[in-house]
């Protein structure tokens, strides 16, 4: 079966000690699983995908301008890949997929669905942040669409340890994925 890994929006907003949007230290604690999978799946020539949150500054018209501070902005510091994943990327550009998101779901007015079906990916791997909110929904797309769900426990944290908890027994419970 084929697969990908969606690595999503690991960036310095949602994972650095002064992120705007921060997991702080359960963010960093994943870095190297993930890398360590990012790694695994390039060197096995699996697809490797990178849905990252994007917004622009002062936007008043998108959702979460009323829910969270401001973050992931277009051009900014906070937008950038997290730790030593950036490194990966800049090593392996022309092998990851990076896809702009503006809402939770990496399958929200993306052509994620496309790339995926286009390269007959039946699998989908996922790690990142936040659990509970953008990891949660892309999972949650994923299996409307048919796609085998497989979410790494060692790769997911959220700001909310509570809202992280439920969401790894909903993965199990309600969509049918595997929680590693």
């Amino acid at each position: 079966m084929k697969k990908a890994l969606l690595v999503v929006d690991y960036t310095v907003d949602f994972v650095a000690d002064d992120g705007a949007l921060t997991c702080g230290k359960p963010g960093q604690v994943i870095e190297e699983k993930i890398c360590q999978l990012t790694e695994e799946f390039l060197n096995d020539d699996e697809l490797v995908i990178m849905p990252v949150d994007l917004h622009e500054k002062d936007n008043p018209y998108h959702p979460e301008t009323k829910l969270f501070p401001p973050h992931n902005i277009r051009g900014t510091a906070g937008r950038a890949l997290y730790g030593r994943l950036a490194d990966i990327y800049e090593a392996h550009r022309s092998d990851i997929i990076w896809m702009d998101k503006t809402r939770y779901s990496a399958f929200a007015g993306t052509n994620l669905e496309l790339v995926l079906r286009e390269r007959s990916i039946e699998e989908i791997h996922i790690v990142g942040v936040c659990t509970d909110i953008c990891v949660l929904h892309t999972a949650v797309d994923a299996y409307n669409k048919g796609f085998s769900i497989i979410v790494h426990k060692d790769g997911v944290a959220s700001f909310d340890q509570v809202g992280h908890e439920w969401s790894l027994r909903h993965f199990t419970a309600t969509l049918g994925a595997q929680v590693l």
